[in-house]
């Protein structure tokens, strides 16, 4: 559905060309310093304006509706309104009989019985990462002493970001990219076992953000290759700190005090410039048809905040289950 966590609780609502987008976060703890400015960093992270990315922008100002008063967090939901102001349904309207491939037009279609705002993908669209990202933020307040950082790795199978995305314009098409998050400071032992182990949390974020295709920790899939007497990391001490870090800081489903790393695999912008095929609704026939709209030549680019976020729910989420944060902050 439209929520995640427990404790942490954040519900997101609103379509990419509706009046607005916005989040509710059920659960923050009271006593936070909380107002507008505090989102201006993050949010102005995940702007277009870097090469390869869309040239819609919007002014992306944070609505704080309830929840905070006189800039603290009150304990009741905080509710976050973004409005839509910079929006050409037009490019949509026209393009309606040709469901896209790689997005969620058609399915869309199949599941809501054609009732869906397919205008800019709606609800399934990448603006609401806008939302994703005010909730991290106030994820991140909360999780004083650990740090979260996401940065991009690859694009295009290049590590040199400029080489990956002049691949994309010299093939006239979209690609994709690897981010990478390191978190810092998290305490040994964090995690639920059977099932709310903490790489099925984080998986289970992490797919929410569109585009995301994989994810692996430590070594990841390379660990099928080494011998097991390489992958294992030596324990040097009682800390638990360990000589290497092939398990990306989890065992057993749980944090073992060292850094947590982990990567994602984010796919090519399914809106492209090259001609493609579809099925023609209207006429019933497969047929050659281009995209039309503004869209991210390499979406990749504007993840690595998003991935913090969704990050720092989760991590909320199971420190507020574990009480290693007050409900009511000093």
């Amino acid at each position: 559905m439209n929520s995640f966590g427990r404790l942490f609780r954040v519900h997101i609502f609103g379509e990419s060309h509706g009046a607005c987008v916005g989040l509710t976060i059920d659960g923050c703890p009271a006593g936070l310093p909380l107002s507008a400015g505090d989102f201006i960093t993050d949010i102005e992270r995940r702007k277009p304006g870097a090469l390869g990315t869309t040239p819609r922008k919007e002014d992306d100002i944070p609505l704080i509706k309830t929840g905070v008063f006189n800039n603290i967090t009150t304990g009741a939901p905080i509710t976050i309104l973004f409005e839509n102001n910079n929006t050409r349904s037009s490019d949509y309207e026209k393009q309606w009989a040709f469901p896209r491939p790689g997005h969620a037009d058609w399915v869309a279609s199949q599941k809501f019985g054609g009732h869906e705002d397919f205008r800019g993908s709606g609800h399934f669209s990448g603006r609401l990462t806008v939302c994703l990202v005010a909730a991290g933020v106030v994820a991140k307040k909360i999780l004083k002493g650990i740090a979260v950082a996401a940065t991009i790795t690859e694009i295009a199978g290049e590590t040199d970001t400029e080489k990956g995305l002049q691949k994309a314009f010299g093939a006239k098409d979209s690609v994709g990219g690897i981010v990478e998050c390191r978190v810092n400071g998290l305490p040994a032992g964090l995690g639920e076992p059977f099932f709310d182990s903490v790489e099925s949390l984080i998986g289970h974020a992490v797919f929410s953000i569109p585009a995301v295709r994989g994810i692996e920790f430590g070594t990841g899939f390379a660990a099928a290759k080494m011998f097991g007497s390489e992958h294992n990391d030596a324990i040097e001490d009682k800390s638990g700190k360990t000589k290497t870090n092939h398990a990306g800081g989890i065992v057993g489903g749980l944090t073992n005090g060292n850094e947590l790393v982990f990567r994602i695999a984010v796919k090519p912008t399914s809106s492209t410039p090259k001609d493609q095929q579809t099925y023609n609704r209207e006429t019933g026939q497969v047929e050659t048809f281009s995209v039309k709209g503004r869209h991210d030549l390499c979406i990749a680019l504007r993840v690595p905040v998003v991935l913090e976020a969704v990050t720092a729910l989760v991590l909320a989420d199971l420190l507020l289950l574990e009480q290693r944060i007050p409900r009511i902050i000093a």
